[in-house]
């Protein structure tokens, strides 16, 4: 290597340096997960059996061990962590982004290097979410608050809900209305069992009716945005069940109190029932309804999310088109090492550092840890690339500006855009 070209790598490996250091220092607002907050008690969950026991590492055992489902579903949650632990951690080497995960976790929580058993993680992990553990994951993950996903269907949550229960500020709701959106029959009948005059057909007053049902629970609940998913039969504008609800309850409660609707799009249910949780499979869909929907309602603010790689830059594109639209999070399916960081890559050469890099859909609280930890790998990577080319092009880059922008790739951007 030439002179110049040592110094040049020098100080390429500097400028990493101190992406990485900024990047480790700035604590994450974690926009969408699945945890609950302590106050919600067995909703939360925390500890090695979970870990084993999520739908991830479920679908990816049965690839291995081959039981029969039923014989399966009818082990106790104890047996069936032994059963995945097997199948992904003995018979197999820990190669997919759960079950490493998996190995990261151990490795946060001080287990030594080299090969320990599901009896020495069980010893690590509490199974029991204290607020010292809860604590503890969070200064681990580097994350100081996160937003639960909060179904009001959900009987066991809306029950815990209607004690008045007191939730710890480092989790914030959002509202996930799948049920009332996409099983509007289902929904139905519940809303009817707790008093409300509403109609299958939509008749009466079937709208007045959800939207006072849906003002109560923003009440209740105060969330920073409302949600819901949709595989690929998201139609807008739509004389159907789905699109009256939006426009008649869903984006006027949204626009009254300034929340922003987040659709995650291309998730196909239920691919194959057998998995439960694990069934559910990504199917390519159109961005034509989030434009009508951006265009149709500029006082809307849109949080999307693509289940398909194939979407990514053709939502990206359109963020560009409508500034009321902030891409979020890289979800499920694409939550990878290599389709998040060629995701980030895409974004930042599009869009710049205005928009939301990653979420970590954590289900087990600490999922957060291995999530951020990518995460973060991810970021600062792609982010002292980034730098890299620009001071090969003449500009400086100080820390100041590192600074920001890796704020508001962690915090600002969700923050700014709730809060407007």
């Amino acid at each position: 290597m030439t002179q110049a070209g040592t110094q040049e790598a020098l100080a390429q490996e500097a400028l990493a340096q101190r992406v990485r250091r900024i990047v480790d220092a700035t604590p994450v607002v974690d926009m969408h997960t699945h945890l609950y907050a302590p106050a919600l008690k067995e909703l939360l969950l925390c500890g090695a059996d979970e870990l084993m026991c999520f739908h991830y590492l479920i679908s990816e055992s049965f690839r291995v061990h081959r039981l029969p489902y039923d014989v399966f579903w009818g082990m106790s949650k104890r047996e069936q962590a032994e059963v995945v632990w097997r199948a992904l951690f003995e018979q197999s080497t820990p190669l997919s982004e759960a079950a490493s995960g998996v190995i990261e976790i151990a490795q946060a929580f001080g287990m030594q290097p080299g090969r320990f058993t599901l009896h020495d993680l069980r010893a690590v992990l509490s199974d029991t979410p204290t607020a010292a553990y809860i604590d503890k994951v969070f200064q681990l993950a580097g994350v100081d608050l996160v937003v639960m996903t909060n179904d009001p269907f959900d009987r066991a949550e809306r029950a815990y809900w209607a004690q008045g229960v007191e939730i710890d500020p480092k989790f914030r709701a959002s509202l996930r209305l799948d049920t009332l959106v996409n099983q509007f029959a289902d929904a139905c009948q519940d809303l009817q069992a707790q008093g409300f005059d509403v109609a299958p057909d939509l008749s009466g007053r079937t709208f007045a009716e959800l939207e006072r049902w849906l003002e109560s629970w923003v009440e209740r609940t105060q969330p920073v945005y409302v949600a819901f998913s949709a595989a690929d039969d998201l139609v807008y504008p739509d004389d159907g069940v789905r699109g009256q609800l939006l426009d008649k309850v869903l984006l006027p409660v949204c626009r009254r109190h300034k929340l922003p609707l987040s659709l995650m799009i291309g998730a196909r249910r239920r691919v194959n029932p057998d998995l439960r949780l694990a069934g559910d499979s990504v199917t390519q869909a159109s961005l034509r309804p989030v434009e009508r929907l951006c265009a149709d309602n500029p006082d809307n603010k849109f949080l999307i999310t693509m289940l398909a790689r194939e979407n990514q830059h053709e939502l990206v594109v359109t963020a560009r088109k409508f500034h009321n639209l902030m891409p979020f999070g890289c979800w499920w399916f694409v939550n990878t090492d290599t389709l998040v960081e060629e995701i980030t890559r895409l974004r930042l050469e599009l869009l710049g550092p205005t928009f939301i890099p990653q979420h970590s859909d954590a289900r087990v609280l600490e999922h957060l840890i291995y999530k951020w930890q990518r995460a973060r790998d991810v970021v600062a990577r792609v982010l002292t690339d980034k730098y890299g080319a620009l001071v090969r092009r003449g500009w400086a880059v100080e820390d100041a500006d590192i600074e920001r922008d890796v704020r508001r790739l962690f915090r600002d951007n969700f923050w700014d855009f709730v809060q407007a």
